[in-house]
């Protein structure tokens, strides 16, 4: 999608969050998914409402339900295995 100055009002919020790098990484299944998305930057003015504000991820409509089952799975894969930790059927 394209990231023009004036917001799509036909998309959908489908992912927030304030951190940027887990934004990239969802922004990034998605496009690998065939998932277009834009993101958007919510910020309120410091001064007045400090801490508030956040990152959004949007998408078409009719892509909206495969874009939350794509983020369900995302959050709820487990953690991948530390290095250094070893397989019980390795032998040495």
């Amino acid at each position: 999608m394209s990231s023009g100055s004036k917001a799509d009002p036909e998309l959908v919020t489908v992912f927030d969050t304030q951190d940027e790098p887990e934004a990239m990484v969802v922004h990034a299944l998605l496009t690998s998914a065939g998932i277009e998305s834009l993101i958007a930057t919510l910020q309120a003015p410091q001064d007045v409402l400090p801490g508030v504000g956040g990152i959004v991820l949007r998408v078409n409509p009719n892509q909206a339900d495969e874009a939350r089952r794509v983020i369900a799975e995302y959050r709820n894969a487990p953690a991948p295995e530390e290095d250094g930790e070893q397989d019980d059927d390795v032998e040495n």
